[in-house]
């Protein structure tokens, strides 16, 4: 194995940073959501939107989750770049391993909740097709 230069973990700075916008983007279309469902749910409580809920409230868990991963991703390869930096080399791998499992996971947990999010979307198309 070729030993670990301060740009290798330094690549993954834009990917990353892109992917976290990507995450507080849905976070935040997410956030608006819940807002319109809480007026609707105060205004006529049904199962439908209890359902809605429920389903919003499993999509917000995996977007925290993957937030989460993903900036301690970055945050694990800014480390890994220090250590790379006063010459911990082994170190300063396996901390980019780690990084790079998080990562791994972040984006994995990123499709399981685009899957969710479909499902939903299906069931509201579902409603308007003619039978």
């Amino acid at each position: 194995m070729n030993d670990l230069t301060l740009t290798t973990p330094a690549l993954l700075f834009s990917a990353i940073s892109l992917l976290l916008l990507a995450y507080t983007n849905r976070f935040l279309a997410y956030a608006n959501v819940v807002r319109t469902l809480h007026a609707r749910f105060k205004e006529n409580p049904d199962q439908i939107l209890i359902g809605q809920i429920h389903n919003l409230r499993k999509r917000l868990s995996l977007t925290r989750t993957m937030q989460l991963l993903g900036i301690g991703s970055l945050l694990l390869c800014v480390v890994c770049m220090f250590l790379v930096y006063i010459d911990f080399q082994l170190a300063g791998e396996i901390l980019f391993g780690i990084a790079l499992v998080m990562l791994i996971i972040s984006l994995a947990i990123s499709i399981w909740e685009i899957q969710i999010s479909v499902r939903a979307l299906d069931l509201h198309l579902g409603d308007m097709e003619i039978k």
